[in-house]
């Protein structure tokens, strides 16, 4: 496994119309943001997912960025076929996820680590068989109230978050970037550091 070898970045959500705005999609509007910089359209593959290759930038790393089609819950199969389909190793792996834990408008980077309640997250674990890959993780904040988070994560975005959203899809899109062409510390000390 060199560094010349893809990158296979996966953005969860739940597929059809009816779910996509939702909080829970948000990794699908990053994938498709990715999608959009590397000049491709997405192709049905055989891994049960819709899959687009290219490079976001001439000269940089490979992407292969997938959305599964299954729901967001048992999303562990389709992502551990694609890298079993294009060789790859669980490190040459980013999976984009919600994150009731963090702020809306917040991105966060990690590798490894349990699953934090993530049911997408957590079936990826069980089908790769480790928990040894990255994670870019996209606040959407708790549910005000009373509203239960299976509720609040299957809403959509309020018209106020929709305003910020663009920016917020494409900040993640930037980390997903940066990690694939600097490394995730690098990556980081970039997207952790606090906004001017």
């Amino acid at each position: 496994m060199t560094d010349e070898s893809p990158w296979l970045i996966a953005g969860l959500g739940n597929p059809g119309p009816g779910y996509a705005g939702n909080r829970h999609n948000v990794g699908h509007m990053v994938a498709a943001e990715l999608a959009s910089r590397v000049g491709g359209a997405f192709r049905s593959h055989k891994a049960n997912a819709m899959v687009v290759e290219g490079r976001a930038v001439p000269g940089g790393p490979k992407l292969i960025v997938a959305t599964p089609n299954t729901f967001m819950n048992v999303s562990g199969t389709p992502v551990a076929s694609l890298l079993r389909f294009f060789k790859l190793a669980p490190e040459r792996l980013i999976v984009i996820h919600d994150d009731l834990d963090l702020p809306f408008d917040t991105v966060r980077l990690k590798h490894g680590g349990g699953h934090g309640g993530q049911n997408g997250l957590r079936d990826i674990i069980r089908a790769v068989g480790t928990p040894e890959f990255t994670r870019v993780r996209v606040g959407i904040g708790r549910p005000p109230g009373r509203q239960a988070p299976a509720d609040y994560v299957l809403s959509d975005f309020s018209s106020v978050e929709r305003r910020t959203l663009p920016n917020v899809i494409a900040d993640a899109a930037d980390a997903v970037e940066h990690i694939t062409a600097r490394g995730l510390l690098d990556a980081q000390q970039r997207f952790h550091a606090p906004r001017e």
